[in-house]
């Protein structure tokens, strides 16, 4: 009886190596475009002169090679009310930079790239943001109650329609990770928000804070125009996986191609105070 079992098992083995087909899938892509990571970060109490511009292609989704740098673009940041242009070099590996940038709060700026033979050009407002009053640990407000998480206060100004974007980053991790808020409904309250380690979307895995562990903690203020764009973004990636998961939709970003509004550029310029604290878990 054991022999004819094995027999059997190995004829099923067989059988199902055998009606293995090769499938070949046509992903459908599209010309690669402009990806214009346009972050102007003016960190509370320093000058903010020194600024960044990444310019890279898209590319498509099963490429191996991921790196596709932009060089050779002109690239200029103009303040609207008087017309002062701040230029950024062009520094051979993607970044275009400048030193001498000045940054006013409420100021409307212009972002202009030019690109082979393209201008992509985008406008934004620099943001304020409320300062960080305190940060400290806990178990008591997260989803999980035996783990740490870290807690920050800040007071939102009486002004209506503010808006922030948070970035958590454990040393050592590889990548940071973003919240948004705004205070439709808590405007001009002090604010207290918490922060635990969420599960990777890749891994469906969480490693808790531990004692010992250090976070870096950035507050941003942004606009209500890219509050919009970044909480569809957020929101695509950590509910994008599953059976139950939502489909992703294009996001379009507001760096127009006028020579072409058709195909506008990828990514966003955006103009945002910014205040950072470091914590270590005890």
């Amino acid at each position: 009886m054991k022999i004819v079992i094995k027999y059997l098992l190995i004829c099923h083995v067989l059988m199902l190596a055998a009606c293995q087909d090769v499938i070949d899938l046509t992903v459908p892509t599209e010309p690669a475009r402009l990806v214009i990571e346009g972050s102007i970060n003016w960190e509370k109490n320093t000058r903010g002169n020194e600024q960044t511009i990444k310019l890279s292609m898209s590319t498509p989704y099963f490429e191996t090679n991921r790196t596709s740098v932009v060089t050779g673009a002109d690239v200029k940041i103009i303040k609207n009310d008087d017309g002062t242009t701040f230029n950024f070099v062009d520094q051979g590996d993607g970044l275009y930079t400048t030193d001498v940038f000045v940054p006013e709060m409420n100021q409307s700026y212009t972002l202009e790239v030019r690109y082979e033979g393209a201008l992509y050009v985008a406008t934004e407002t620099m943001t304020a943001v409320a300062d960080i009053d305190a940060v400290n640990q806990s178990i008591e407000n997260g989803f999980d109650k035996d783990e740490l998480e870290v807690n920050i206060f800040f007071t939102d100004p009486l002004e209506e329609g503010n808006s922030y974007l948070f970035k958590f980053y454990r040393q050592g991790d590889l990548l940071p990770e973003l919240a948004y808020f705004n205070d439709d409904y808590v405007n001009g309250n002090d604010i207290s928000w918490w922060y635990e380690k969420q599960e990777d979307a890749e891994t469906d895995k969480r490693e808790a804070f531990a004692p010992g562990d250090i976070i870096e903690i950035e507050l941003y203020g942004i606009s209500k125009s890219y509050y919009d764009y970044i909480s569809i973004l957020i929101d695509q990636y950590w509910n994008g996986g599953g059976p139950f998961g939502v489909t992703p939709v294009g996001l379009k970003g507001n760096c127009i191609n006028t020579s072409n509004p058709d195909k506008p550029a990828y990514g966003y310029f955006r103009l945002s105070e910014v205040v950072r604290r470091q914590y270590t878990f005890e």
